[in-house]
């Protein structure tokens, strides 16, 4: 199977690589240069994925992910009037996913920014005004933001659209997302490797330094192949459940041994809350453990198969 990228992908990613490296105000440069497309429907699953990577590589607080996986559901699921008022460039929305038993949901990305939520109870989805709700948010380690409300029904039924459908989106964007923070946190390891020098060699040149190295190396490339794979799947129309749990597993299992690597062969600064590098190991763990780590995805594997 072949999973070059495709010239559409390439720019997307290389125009998204431009802003997030000198733009002071990206979510709005991002909008402006049309990368967050005036309708959903301008760019398939697999663009969106090309984005998602390289706002993981720079660790970018904006709400891309939240808001395209809205967005679609409703150029899907919605009714006109819905779309008419809600798909609009720069309009914020978010996914409330996962319920405490007391009807509260944990992590929801950007609550204090968005302006709708598609809101997952029991089987169906409700499409509620951020107005309507009392929502309590604070500012995460990466500078985005993230919060929380109760909720008991209300707003508008989104009719067709399943909770699955939004979790098996949700959960291919964080893989996207992992993909490109352990490309770059690699990148980093690798860099710092070879320059930092100790008993008058660089530390690369250890062999358990190279081969910490070359683990992450392989578990990169696992992340990335499944990531595509169940991208794909998706963008042909096919099921893939089955590919989102693989892929999820890889984010969480060898996210977690890269972030660790990226930590390790720092030594002492890797720890460091101001040094760059712990914010890459803060969102991989992050990107880790939303909607389930990688013993939830074997779960999820083992009841399919």
């Amino acid at each position: 199977m072949d999973f070059t990228l495709t010239e559409a992908q390439r720019e997307l990613a290389a125009l998204t690589r431009k802003i997030l490296d000198s733009s002071d105000t990206p979510w709005a440069d991002l909008v402006k240069s049309g990368v967050v497309p005036e309708s959903p429907d301008e760019f398939g699953v697999l663009e969106q994925c090309s984005v998602l990577v390289e706002l993981g590589r720079a660790i970018s607080p904006v709400p891309y992910l939240p808001t395209v996986v809205a967005s679609c559901a409703l150029a899907d699921f919605g009714t006109p009037e819905q779309r008419s008022r809600w798909l609009k460039p720069g309009t914020v929305l978010s996914v409330a996913l996962a319920e405490d038993t007391d009807g509260a949901k944990t992590t929801v990305p950007f609550a204090g920014t968005a302006e709708a939520f598609l809101v997952s109870h029991g089987e169906q989805v409700f499409l509620v005004e951020a107005g309507d709700l009392a929502v309590t948010s604070q500012e995460l380690v990466d500078g985005s933001e993230a919060g929380w409300f109760e909720f008991s029904g209300g707003g508008d039924v989104v009719a067709g659209l399943t909770p699955e459908w939004l979790i098996t989106r949700y959960t291919l964007g964080l893989c996207a997302l992992q993909l490109g923070v352990t490309e770059r946190a690699l990148e980093l390891t690798a860099e710092y490797a070879r320059t930092r020098v100790q008993f008058d060699r660089p530390i690369g040149s250890f062999q358990a330094v190279a081969q910490r190295l070359a683990d992450a190396y392989i578990d990169v490339a696992a992340i990335r192949l499944t990531l595509w794979q169940a991208a794909w799947r998706l963008s042909e129309g096919l099921d893939a459940d089955a590919e989102v749990a693989t892929a999820k597993f890889w984010a969480a299992d060898a996210g977690h041994r890269v972030a660790h690597t990226a930590v390790h062969v720092h030594g002492g600064t890797g720890i460091d809350m101001s040094h760059e590098v712990h914010k890459f190991f803060t969102a991989a763990k992050r990107c880790e453990f939303e909607l389930g780590g990688a013993t939830a995805q074997l779960l999820k594997l083992s009841a399919a198969i």
